[in-house]
């Protein structure tokens, strides 16, 4: 199962939340960053259709895989510092 950590951090004068080294809007304060990595989070466990897909890989490769609508990843959030 894929794992996904969003982690609350400081950002451009506010707060954000990020994945890897991607950064969500600034927000004002560190609980309005919290309360938009939560929605993002549950919004990650709503089942889809499944779905045949199609990417390169880091070799660019073209693959294409059958993906359940119902493999949703394991997701946590992380309170940053301060």
């Amino acid at each position: 199962m894929t794992k996904i950590v969003y982690e609350i951090v400081e950002h451009n004068g506010g707060w954000a939340y990020k994945l890897n080294d991607v950064f969500s809007e600034t927000f004002d304060t560190k609980e309005q960053a919290t309360v938009a990595a939560n929605d993002v989070a549950a919004r990650q466990q709503v089942s889809g259709e499944d779905e045949t897909i199609q990417y390169q890989d880091e070799n660019g490769a073209w693959r294409v895989e059958d993906e359940a609508g119902d493999d949703r990843p394991d997701v946590e959030i992380r309170n940053g510092s301060k």
